[in-house]
């Protein structure tokens, strides 16, 4: 009898192995046909795996090779992380964004990356300033500036905006030479299109510039008549002395006028006290001042 509930036992448990056995095997073939199916809709591609900034050449620490779904996979990706070691980003990548060629200096070009960073139909133009005309070193690529020149004009100086809103694209130094000497030069570089350069070698070599910092969400462009010496000092003049010239100027040419009258003063209100006088049954009331 025990022998006989052994076998069973045995059997029994064999018959679970064999089971178990078979959905192990189906779990895991299904596994691996799930893994071949994903791996046919993905591809690898260079993917940063740490920001690289803007003007930087990649190196092996910044790539690696990850799967991304075919569906979704970028136009100019690149695949062989050999192709992008040593270029030079001509844009910002943030970690987890596929290295696209587009976004890259070409191979086969000296990486010159002011002239990548030029927007198409734009020119760089390279202005040396110093503190003052640099706000004070506060102008950083990207900064937007407005440019305001100082001039001669009609035998006074005259300022005036001449371009505005212009987008920064370089702040440095470059070193010239002055008397055989060496000598540090700072410098700002700005996008503007074609006529605005025009405009900006006249202004550079006619009178003296200053850039103004603006907010770089501030877009408006401000019409303004100028400012010369005339109206600068008229500007800060007080009311009263602008209407005595006015009447000055007035009289000069044989208009009549009236002078001023002062105002009349004012009238002196009286106080009057009232007390009321009791004499036996008798009531009265005295008025006095």
């Amino acid at each position: 009898m025990n022998k006989t509930r052994i076998l069973l036992a045995v059997g029994a448990a064999a018959i679970l192995a064999l089971l178990a056995s078979v959905g192990a095997y189906k779990y895991l073939s299904e596994s691996g046909r799930m893994a071949e199916k994903a791996r046919l809709q993905t591809a690898g591609i260079v993917v940063a795996v740490a920001d690289i900034p803007l003007a930087s050449t990649i190196n092996t620490n910044q790539v690696n090779v990850v799967p991304w779904p075919k569906e979704n996979l970028p136009k100019d990706a690149i695949s062989d992380p050999k192709k992008v070691l040593g270029r030079v980003a001509r844009r910002e990548f943030v970690a987890g964004e596929p290295i696209v060629e587009s976004k890259l200096v070409p191979a086969d070009k000296v990486p010159g990356i002011l002239s990548f960073m030029v927007p198409a139909g734009m020119r760089a133009f390279t202005i040396p300033v110093n503190e003052v005309v640099g706000v004070g070193g506060f102008i950083i690529p990207d900064s937007r500036v407005d440019v305001v020149l100082t001039t001669s004009s009609g035998g006074q100086l005259i300022s005036q905006f001449v371009l505005e809103n212009i987008r920064v694209l370089a702040a440095g130094q470059t070193i010239e030479q002055k008397d055989n000497k060496p000598i540090t030069v700072n410098t700002v570089t700005v996008a503007v299109t074609p006529e605005d350069t025009e405009k900006l070698a006249l202004a550079t070599s006619d009178g003296k510039i200053v850039l103004v910092l603006r907010n770089f969400m501030d877009n408006a462009v401000v019409t303004t008549a100028g400012m010369d010496k005339t109206r600068l000092l008229a500007s800060y003049r007080s009311g009263p002395s602008v209407a005595a010239e006015k009447e000055t100027v007035k009289s000069k040419r044989g208009a009549k006028f009236k002078a001023p009258q002062p105002p009349p003063p004012p009238a002196v209100m009286r106080k009057v006290h009232e007390v009321e006088v009791i004499k036996g049954n008798k009531r009265s009331v005295e008025k006095f001042e």
